[in-house]
């Protein structure tokens, strides 16, 4: 085999490396998986050589067998806001601080404070909130905590851009990996410079399709710069095309929308237009995660839980906010919570409600990303590691009440990787054509007849985060107590 297209995916809790042939059919996959540290409430890291190890790892896994230059191309993409300090020989100084790490809470409200209204209109064009996940405030923290390090600090990475500069010896990233500090035309200057010394610590930007450099372990195969791995699942779900959608239930869940037309929405992100094509996403904080959460603490393995949740009743409800919220909340202070237990209450029915809510956030996201389109999404693409279990993905369709179109690749964000580097060496002309040409339906899951019985359930989980907004709150000044 010739021409091959490998993709790359540093995720959450595991990287992925896949090769696939230009039709989209999957020639190898190999996946790496590591752990999530959390050394005290709240925090979240990751030793980043764990990324490398995997990265290289599966390069040589998938390519066993191949000739050493059948690979072409080779696409990066990775989970975003989560950042790693390191020095001038790519050495990290600390361990990675990633997405769901919420140490630097009262340092983003420091940040934010700066800025009037006026301001953040002026800069990101609208209200926005500045949070612990954003760059500017973990490099404040950083310095703060740790100045020493700080000034031994050459680069502030995502982990894409980290494992591409190992593979290529080339830094770069893209805009939309540079989360709240990058605009159209570069680094967004008002928002860098909140952070003093920030400036010369952030790689270049370049557009993801745009070749870096060659990777020798690759036998020479050109290597793009890459992107968020949110938007990497819009291609390799091929919502390239207006009236699409998706839903992405990994570690934690993406629902997206594209359209030609956008409606200023706070709850969810417009990305900047392509191709006169605009795609509207909101990320959770919790999907795959919350499952997890929820082995650990019930005992059961994750097929356990399967198995039980696909023997328990509607009826209990979770929030599966975890360690706070992303969309369409915001909010880090929120927790998570079964509610509508009753002394009939079952470990089943306890399995089918994590389960439940994880679907019954991806309902909350699509309301707001949908009206950003300006229209209801007819059916929805759904990958994922959500999209292994027949249960979860037939709940997705009850709860969100659509068609849902299960993917042959499930991995889609490993897929669009691919794409993105097809593209990157011409290969497919662009990436709407690439993901026309490769992503494929495997099947489609209708809402159950009765599925709108579940509506009560989710107006309830929609208005306990108002109802219990005020203990929340209480819950966060007390663990900020604890924890002094």
């Amino acid at each position: 085999m010739t021409g091959l297209m490998l993709g790359v995916d540093v995720g959450t809790t595991a990287v992925k490396v896949a090769v696939f042939e230009l039709g989209g059919n999957l020639v190898a996959t190999h996946t790496a998986a590591y752990p999530i540290h959390r050394p005290r409430p709240g925090w979240a890291e990751q030793d980043p050589m764990d990324w490398w190890r995997g990265c290289t790892e599966g390069i040589q896994a998938v390519l066993t067998g191949l000739d050493a230059d059948a690979v072409r191309s080779v696409g990066v993409v990775s989970q975003v806001n989560t950042h790693v300090f390191v020095d001038d020989q790519l050495r990290p100084l600390a361990p990675a601080i990633i997405w769901q790490d919420q140490r630097c809470a009262e340092v983003a409200r420091d940040l934010d404070a700066r800025l009037t209204s006026a301001d953040k209109t002026r800069i990101w064009g609208g209200p926005i909130v500045l949070d612990a996940s954003f760059v500017g405030s973990r490099a404040e923290w950083f310095a703060r905590t740790e100045p020493e390090l700080w000034a031994r600090t050459r680069w502030v990475l995502s982990p894409k851009d980290f494992v591409i500069a190992k593979l290529t010896g080339r830094l770069a990233t893209d805009q939309l990996s540079a989360v709240r500090v990058a605009g159209p035309t570069g680094y967004l200057r008002e928002a860098v410079e909140l952070v003093d010394g920030l400036a010369g610590k952030l790689p270049e930007i370049a557009g993801p399709e745009v070749v870096l450099g060659s990777a020798p372990e690759l036998g020479g195969a050109e290597v793009v710069v890459g992107t968020m791995d949110a938007y990497s699942a819009v291609f390799g779900t091929r919502t390239t095309e207006s009236g699409r959608g998706m839903v992405s239930c990994g570690t934690s869940l993406v629902v997206a929308g594209a359209s030609a037309e956008s409606v200023p929405v706070p709850e969810v992100v417009t990305f900047p237009p392509k191709d006169g094509l605009f795609v509207h996403a909101g990320p959770t904080q919790a999907a795959g995660d919350a499952l997890r959460w929820w082995c650990q603490a019930s005992g059961l393995s994750i097929d356990e839980v399967l198995r039980s949740a696909g023997a328990g009743t509607p009826g209990v409800i979770f929030t599966p906010h975890l360690m706070g919220e992303r969309a369409p909340l915001w909010d880090s202070e929120v927790r998570g919570s079964f509610f509508g237990l009753s002394s009939a209450t079952s470990q089943a029915d306890l399995c089918r409600a994590v389960l439940q809510g994880v679907a019954m956030s991806a309902r909350h996201v699509l309301d707001p990303v949908e009206r950003a389109c300006g229209f209801a999404l007819p059916s929805l693409a759904f990958s994922g590691g959500g999209a292994r279990s027949d249960l979860w993905t037939q709940i997705h369709a009850d709860v969100l009440q659509r068609p849902i179109e299960r993917l042959r690749v499930h991995d889609s964000a490993v897929l669009g990787a691919a794409l993105l580097g097809a593209v990157g060496t011409g290969s497919y002309p662009d990436i709407a054509a690439a993901a026309a040409a490769t992503v494929a339906v495997d099947r489609v899951f209708t809402p159950a007849a009765d599925a709108d019985r579940l509506n009560p359930l989710f107006e309830a989980y929609r208005e306990s985060y108002d109802a219990l907004r005020g203990i929340h709150a209480r819950l966060a000044d007390w663990r900020s107590t604890e924890n002094c």
